[in-house]
């Protein structure tokens, strides 16, 4: 197959079958992501108990914390590269790609010194139990060693939707995946290293799609090409990644805070609420991820056909998108709620563990589809351009939404239906403000306003 053959003409042709060819990859790439926190997940439950169980569960919001500001940087990256591709320009496009990627090494690098400093400070302050902590600190302190690999991929990755790329992150990330669980195996039955094991498993293979996602950057020809020798940051591509990515790292930070102080909630039910919360989580997770594939197809497909000044289309990629991810929340969502007993017998074969992970997966799993229609929404903005605005409605809408809830609601009804139920309101109201901005953008935005559709 042909280099060629990989890239994807978002500006042209049918819209809807060419979203579906874009989006599946990146869900199928997106899950086997998902599928290195699973595997430690369930190996642990499994093998290691449901302390061990709790442990990496508890530390899944923290880590989101601790990194979406930097993954949103890559975001960035993807609208500027997109926009470039769409405007024809080499130069600025080769200069996008080395200041992506050499930001991603910093980035990466930083995190480390995050993850040292802070990680069981705000272990301590999420609650986290005293039969937990250790484990989970350790398990944390692992992962982050592993952090510049991990944004050398997701920056990578970026890169190559900007192109239409999907096909190719995919086959990466099964390298990795089937890595990443044969290490699991040894490293927690075999070596009995507990979560020491499993986090070093995921290092490892998180190593190894970083490797071939800029192998492959460094073989691309024309002007997608990479010289890993001479990385430098170009000021004025530094600047217009940071407008989008900044905004959307942030907007992420602060879900994922208000994420935090959800797992603290439940944290003050005890640790099998607790490794319950953690199976249904990972599963939701898959739920998710394949929605957030939509979500980055739009912000794709919008940059390109904003770059190349085709408002005509503009439409016709959120209806497609928006059908697409309704489809796909609904389908998965309703059949992980529909076995969520066998799923989460996966994880554990505790039945106060798997009723506790039932009652979280009802709650949150079926309306899922309401955060894909939400996110959709919100990647067509980005990908006109727009970074605050988003950024302000997310923010306002859905995080500081839910650390009302839990002050208020919450607290006056103290039940795990009463909590779970905060994320289905705030992904309703999000939505709604969403969709306003939206149509005010389009009465206002030079892309629409230079010429008639």
């Amino acid at each position: 197959m042909s280099k060629e053959s990989y890239k994807m003409d978002m500006c042209n042709g049918p819209v809807l079958q060419k979203v579906i060819a874009f989006s599946l990859p990146l869900m199928l790439s997106s899950c086997l992501q998902l599928l290195f926190n699973a595997a430690d997940v369930i190996v642990v439950g499994r093998f290691a108990g449901s302390t061990s169980l709790a442990a990496v569960g508890s530390t899944t919001e923290l880590l989101s914390l601790l990194t979406t500001l930097f993954i949103g940087f890559s975001i960035g990256a993807n609208v500027n590269v997109a926009r470039t591709l769409g405007n024809q320009d080499d130069q600025e496009t080769k200069d996008g790609i080395h200041t992506a990627v050499s930001v991603s090494i910093l980035s990466g690098s930083a995190m480390i010194l995050l993850g040292f400093l802070f990680g069981r400070p705000m272990l301590q302050w999420m609650g986290t139990p005293a039969d937990v902590i250790d484990k989970a600190s350790l398990y944390l302190m692992i992962i982050f060693i592993g952090m510049p690999s991990n944004m050398a991929y997701n920056f990578g990755s970026a890169i190559l939707r900007a192109m239409g790329d999907t096909k190719r992150p995919l086959y990466f990330l099964s390298a990795a995946g089937v890595l990443n669980v044969v290490l699991n195996l040894i490293f927690v039955i075999v070596l009995h290293m507990d979560v020491a094991g499993v986090a070093l498993a995921t290092i490892l293979s998180e190593t190894l799609s970083a490797v071939l996602i800029l192998n492959c950057l460094c073989r691309t020809d024309g002007p997608c090409h990479l010289n890993i020798r001479k990385l430098y940051i170009q000021k004025d591509q530094l600047i217009r990644m940071l407008r989008i990515g900044l905004p959307a790292g942030i907007q992420s930070g602060m879900f994922s805070f208000s994420n935090v102080l959800i797992q603290s909630s439940i944290n003050s039910f005890g640790s099998v609420v607790m490794a319950g919360s953690s199976a249904s989580a990972s599963i939701e997770n898959f739920v998710y991820i394949s929605m957030n594939g939509v979500h980055q197809a739009t912000v794709s497909f919008i940059s390109q056909n904003n770059g190349a000044g085709k408002p005509e289309r503009i439409n016709k990629i959120l209806f497609s998108c928006l059908g697409l991810v309704t489809v796909t929340g609904i389908l998965m969502g309703g059949t992980a709620n529909l076995f969520s007993r066998q799923l989460l017998s996966i994880y554990s074969t505790d039945p106060a563990v798997i009723s506790a992970g039932q009652i979280r997966m009802f709650w949150i799993a079926m309306p899922y589809f309401l955060c894909g229609i939400m996110e959709v929404v919100m990647g067509v903005m980005r990908g006109l351009g727009y970074a605050i605005t988003p950024m302000l409605v997310a923010v306002s809408g859905a995080c500081l939404y839910r650390i009302i809830w839990l002050a208020t609601i919450f607290t006056w009804f103290p039940t795990q239906q009463v909590l779970y139920l905060c994320y289905a309101t705030s992904w309703i109201l999000t939505t709604l403000i969403h969709t306003i901005t939206y149509l005010y953008a389009r009465k206002h935005h030079p892309l629409f306003t230079s010429k008639n559709e």
